[in-house]
């Protein structure tokens, strides 16, 4: 095995691709157990990785800086090997800028010159390909049938089969993130939670636009219904730029059954809000990915992207249950949909109350994840 003293991570910039480069990550880490694992990682993702022990260092990447400037920031740690995450030609500029001997990454164009191993795509890649308009209608009007993927299609494995040049196991595991118990009893004494209400999480938003969003009317419904059976609270998630999608939701519940934090928490604040809810209703996203983390029973909405591709998880996981009725035109990987949202107004709220309900009426434990032996 190849004694590596120094490896550096050049992360990814989402955090849903970040959830799915874990399994790499900790078998790399078991690849490696004595080398020290820097992660390289835009500055809004460097709690995340701070709560995982998989790095012994994080270095954000502020932002506005220059490919040069993140050089200055990792040359002086005598990098053995860096394993270059994200496809962008800036992302391999920046360790070849930094002198690092061994630059690992996928090929791609422009960025060829930047790498000293530039993989061809792995077995089982399938690209993200976006359908036009023209495309669309014609699907539609031919009833074209779902595309079939290949084995190992899922994005877990784009990274792990990177960390495999590094002699890391290729094989996924789920992805675990604990949450202790004093942090849920923190994150509900900062925001004046309720200790003793059955909490309903709901992620309205996604980063990616439009396409990724089930209606805000229908979130509304499912928490208005819920509340009534069941006393569910309802936790709405997100970032800043979910507010106007939250505050939406929220002019439509009676006051005192849910509670706004969107753009209000960190992503350690997100981590335990999720792990303090029965249950979790949301679109394909970040949050999406990080409550399945966190072992909450995971209700994820998909429309526009494929499940076979990002589902949260991994396909064994129990506590993860996908709603999606596609159309012809899906998967269209579109920001925004250019005919009527259908991939998404096709799953309707009673479908996602009769899936959440099971755990409001019942607490179920999540099915504990456990590192690779």
């Amino acid at each position: 095995m190849t004694n590596l003293g120094n490896i550096l991570i050049r992360g990814v910039n989402w955090l849903g691709d970040a959830l799915m480069s874990v399994p790499a990550l900790e078998r790399l880490r078991e690849a490696h157990p004595h080398a020290c694992i820097t992660m390289l990682t835009p500055e809004k993702l460097a709690d995340f990785w701070r709560l995982l022990p998989v790095a012994d260092r994080v270095i954000p990447i502020v932002p506005g800086a220059s490919p040069r400037a993140v050089s200055r920031d990792i040359r002086p740690l005598n990098v053995d090997a860096a394993l270059i995450l994200p496809n962008s030609p800036r992302a391999a500029l920046e360790c070849w800028l930094a002198k690092i001997p061994r630059r690992i990454g996928y090929a791609a164009k422009w960025r060829r010159l930047f790498l000293t191993q530039a993989l061809p795509p792995r077995p089982g890649h399938t690209p993200m390909n976006k359908y036009s308009p023209a495309e669309i209608q014609q699907r539609l009007r031919k009833n074209t049938k779902l595309p079939e993927y290949p084995p190992k299609a899922h994005h877990i494995h784009h990274y792990l089969h990177l960390a495999a040049t590094l002699e890391a196991n290729p094989e996924p595991f789920p992805i675990f993130l604990h949450v202790h118990a004093a942090r849920i009893h923190e994150f509900k004494g900062d925001f004046q939670i309720q200790k003793d209400i059955p909490l309903l999480a709901l992620v309205p938003g996604a980063e990616y636009g439009p396409a990724k969003r089930w209606p805000a009317e229908h979130f509304a419904f499912v928490a208005k219904a819920l509340h009534k059976k069941h006393g569910a609270h309802a936790l709405l998630l997100g970032g800043p730029g979910d507010q106007a999608i939250t505050g939406e939701i929220v002019a439509q519940l009676p006051a005192g059954t849910c509670t706004d934090l969107a753009g209000k928490t960190t992503l350690g604040d997100l981590a335990a809000a999720l792990a303090a809810s029965r249950c979790v209703l949301a679109n394909d996203s970040g949050p999406m990915h990080l409550a399945a983390a966190v072992q909450t029973p995971t209700i994820a909405l998909f429309g526009s992207t494929s499940p076979e591709l990002t589902t949260p998880g991994i396909p064994t996981d129990r506590h993860i249950q996908i709603l999606r009725q596609p159309p012809p035109c899906a998967p269209c990987f579109l920001r925004q949909c250019p005919i009527d949202l259908r991939c998404l107004q096709a799953i309707s709220p009673e479908e996602a109350i009769a899936a959440l309900e099971p755990y409001l009426i019942n607490s179920f434990p999540a099915t504990p994840s456990t590192p690779p032996d």
